[in-house]
């Protein structure tokens, strides 16, 4: 049985302990504007009234805010790469 993206969603979620908030602001590094109720309905369960299915685009976008997250900013060509900054603590 093959993984949905909303499964996969959902298991990074658990597997790196982020809340909603921190979500929002790892799609916000890729300009990508989700709300949390939005997070709620894609974190349902499938048989509930208001789940939303997680499309390929959102998890994508999803992901390239988490690489810049971990990673940081890739350097465009021809730049020395910066000096790694710690992730912000949480509070």
């Amino acid at each position: 049985m093959a993984l949905s993206n909303n499964d996969i969603f959902k298991k990074l979620r658990v597997a790196l302990k982020l809340r909603d908030d921190d979500i929002v602001e790892i799609c916000a590094l890729v300009d990508f504007k989700v709300t949390k109720s939005e997070l709620g309905a894609i974190f349902r369960a499938e048989d509930h009234p208001k789940y939303m299915e997680c499309g390929d685009q959102f998890l994508r976008n999803f992901l390239n805010g988490l690489v810049i997250h971990k990673r940081g900013v890739m350097p465009k060509k021809g730049e020395s790469k910066p000096a790694a900054t710690p992730p912000p603590a949480k509070k």
